[in-house]
């Protein structure tokens, strides 16, 4: 079943994943998708779908030649999916992945260079952020490529994260004059250690592969026949 616009391969990593459908409390069998929640759903900058059975939901960013860049809008419909698929009693698990060479490579700067902190506080601009921790389903996310800055503190909103071998975790804000502000700097720190993050942080170079975070216990793992959508 297809929310989005087209048809997404299936990545291989996926039949690591095993769910369990949603049964009725008392008479113990599956029940059915409430009110058919994941038909007609079309999106701009993502791509949302039933995989592995219509047990997992998969959402892809679609933003290639902006490095999948974490826009307004893409993270609204980042959104809606996610509480979409956290609706359906259909879906165990949700992974949330990118197109192309990066998983995300950060807030879309372009967006934000004009805003002022009053224009930020006013639009609550990281409002959709502080959603991503309400769904109640577990989130996997598949990050092979660059995730930085945003893009990292995106991942780790989620509950798993499986590395392919070219991922890339990294916080370099520091460059823009500016530290992480979606909780880099707490999260990175308990996931891989203080010295290690205030490293990233304030250098915002010397990012971390895949086999480090898997070794700092940021990735679960890394899966090495995981590739980009």
């Amino acid at each position: 079943m297809l929310l989005g616009r087209s048809e997404t391969t299936i990545p291989q990593f996926s039949r690591l994943i095993h769910v369990t459908k949603a049964v009725d409390q008392e008479g113990g069998i599956p029940v059915e998708d409430e009110g058919k929640k994941l038909v007609g759903k079309q999106y701009e900058c993502i791509h949302a779908d039933l995989v592995a059975d219509g047990d997992v939901g998969l959402i892809t960013l679609d933003r290639p030649k902006a490095l999948n860049a974490l826009s307004h809008a893409l993270m609204v419909e980042v959104v809606d999916a996610l509480q979409t698929f956290d609706a359906s009693t259909q879906v165990g698990a949700i992974v949330l992945t990118g197109k192309g060479k990066a998983f995300a490579a950060g807030a879309d700067i372009k967006e934000m260079k004009d805003k002022t902190m009053v224009d930020a506080y006013a639009s609550r601009f990281v409002g959709h952020w502080n959603a991503v921790t309400a769904i109640r389903k577990p989130i996997i996310a598949a990050v092979n490529g660059y995730a930085l800055g945003g893009g990292c503190e995106l991942a780790m909103l989620c509950d798993i994260i499986l590395a392919g071998e070219r991922a890339q975790f990294g916080q370099p804000e520091l460059n823009l004059g500016t530290i992480p502000g979606i909780g880099g700097t707490q999260r990175l720190i308990r996931e891989v250690g203080k010295s290690r993050a205030m490293e990233m942080i304030l250098t915002g170079k010397n990012f971390m592969g895949a086999q480090e975070a898997a070794q700092r216990g940021l990735a679960c793992r890394v899966i090495p026949a995981m590739f980009s959508l």
